[in-house]
């Protein structure tokens, strides 16, 4: 007898925590489980800010995948689209082959990219900060800027290259500027020819207010913190054009940047739109027991996937964070499970914990629960509670001594030059272009040898 395929597409928050509940929850000869994801690590996102800066090295922040799965079998590439009719997944592997991987119940959580917009220049000098290869590549930028920028005998060349220009002013662009501006400011002093006074740190935001999730006085808070640091704040206006050495703004000012980092806001993985299902603002239109409408067998959940809120009602759908994911993924799991066993699935329900946002040192705002805090208590709460979120204690020790050394010793502002002459666009990282549409798709599943069901490689 055949056991039912089930896979998992995406090894984030709620890919892996589907994997391992299944794990625990399914008896081997009840199923196979594939997870299918193009890196063999978990990224703890949260803290991809102290890696741009280095507080933190990138292992800390990237859990090994085998070392939490016991049985599942790791499939390493990107799936690149989906025949819920054929129930076959296309995948391209980490080597570029191209591969049909044929299921049963498919649990889709490919996560996010990058949301851009229509902007001259912005996809050619943009820096984002969503992989960990997007914040290693940063921090040997930024510190490359500071090199060139002591090297240099022109004045407008040294203007440029200490003008960081960071788009975005919530949880994610926020703690990238706190991050960073550290960063150069306590690396300035190594160097004879660079003022910290000429370092000039902005950021822009099109929102009326800074992290408004966290409500005004909160979001106040950060924004004086910020302010005091010398790092300014634009509201209301975004980027009308980035050039290699200038930003302008939507109000007209043009400021001196060779560094654009881009954080504003995500979009759901262009996987979703080779389903061809409903979508609500560009997630995939689920239920409360994340099954994906009209297609037997295909569940949905995390950031490509507009979850029903049932804490807040009012049709109100979960936002992309990684305590929704997480827990939507255990909840995915245990309907799959009910699925195959033919029982009733369980709605997912979950009310919203707060947020944290670590501005570095003894600076931090946090509500947890709804309580406001700021200052050390919340620089406390935030980073005990990115330790309790880690996966696994070998993360935890090595988070905390990477704090505690960089605390005592400070960092020495090493560029690595790992990917120093390697494409490194948005669409490089975070590779947007290779997905299949949805003729391409069906071309493929038609001639699958064997029917449906069969292998195929392309």
């Amino acid at each position: 007898m055949n056991r039912p395929r089930v896979l998992i597409v995406g090894g984030g928050f709620a890919g892996l925590a589907c994997a391992r509940r299944l794990e625990r929850t399914l008896a081997p000869h009840e199923a196979r489980i594939t997870l299918a994801t193009p890196t063999d690590y978990q990224l703890y996102l949260p803290l991809l800010p102290h890696v741009a800066s280095g507080v933190l090295t990138p292992q800390s922040v990237a859990v090994s995948l085998r070392r939490r799965l016991r049985r599942t079998r790791v499939l390493p590439g990107r799936a690149v689209g989906v025949d819920p009719d054929a129930k076959v997944c296309v995948i391209r592997r980490i080597d570029d082959e191209t591969v049909d991987e044929p299921y049963d119940v498919v649990v889709l959580t490919p996560g996010s990219v990058t949301r851009t917009f229509d902007i001259p220049g912005l996809t050619e000098h943009a820096h984002g900060v969503k992989t960990l290869a997007e914040a290693a590549h940063l921090r040997d930028h930024v510190i490359a800027q500071l090199d060139l920028a002591d090297a240099t005998e022109d004045p407008a060349e040294r203007a440029a290259r200490l003008g960081f220009v960071v788009v975005g002013g919530g949880y994610a662009g926020t703690e990238t500027a706190a991050a960073l501006q550290r960063l150069t400011a306590a690396a300035a002093r190594r160097y004879r020819r660079v003022d910290p006074r000429q370092i000039r740190w902005h950021v822009v935001d099109l929102a009326p207010r800074l992290m408004p999730e966290l409500g005004d006085r909160l979001g106040d808070r950060a924004l004086r913190a910020l302010r005091r640091r010398g790092i300014e704040v634009s509201l209301g206006v975004s980027v009308a054009k980035a050039g290699p050495d200038r930003v302008t703004l939507t109000d007209g000012r043009e400021l001196p940047c060779r560094t654009l980092v881009w954080t504003a806001g995500v979009a759901a993985s262009p996987l979703v739109a080779t389903l061809g299902a409903e979508t609500v603002k560009g997630r995939l239109a689920v239920t409360d027991r994340l099954t994906l409408p009209g297609h037997d067998g295909v569940f949905a959940l995390g950031d490509a996937a507009a979850v029903p809120d049932l804490a807040k009602g009012d049709g109100a759908v979960c936002p992309p964070t990684a305590q929704h994911a997480q827990r939507q993924g255990v909840v995915a799991a245990d309907n799959v499970a009910a699925h195959l066993r033919g029982r009733p699935l369980r709605p997912y329900r979950h009310k919203d914990l707060g947020l944290v946002v670590d501005l570095g040192g003894h600076e931090a705002v946090a509500n947890p629960v709804g309580l406001p805090l700021t200052g050390l208590p919340a620089q406390a709460v935030a980073r005990g509670y990115h330790l309790l979120a880690l996966p696994t204690g070998v993360a935890r020790t090595r988070t905390v001594t990477n704090w505690l050394l960089n605390a005592a010793a400070g960092d020495d502002y090493v560029r690595t030059g790992f990917q120093h002459h390697c494409p490194a666009t948005l669409q490089d990282f975070e590779q947007t272009t290779t997905y299949l549409d949805r003729d391409e798709i069906r071309a493929r599943t038609a001639v699958r040898p064997g029917g449906p069901g069969g292998p195929a490689h392309g």
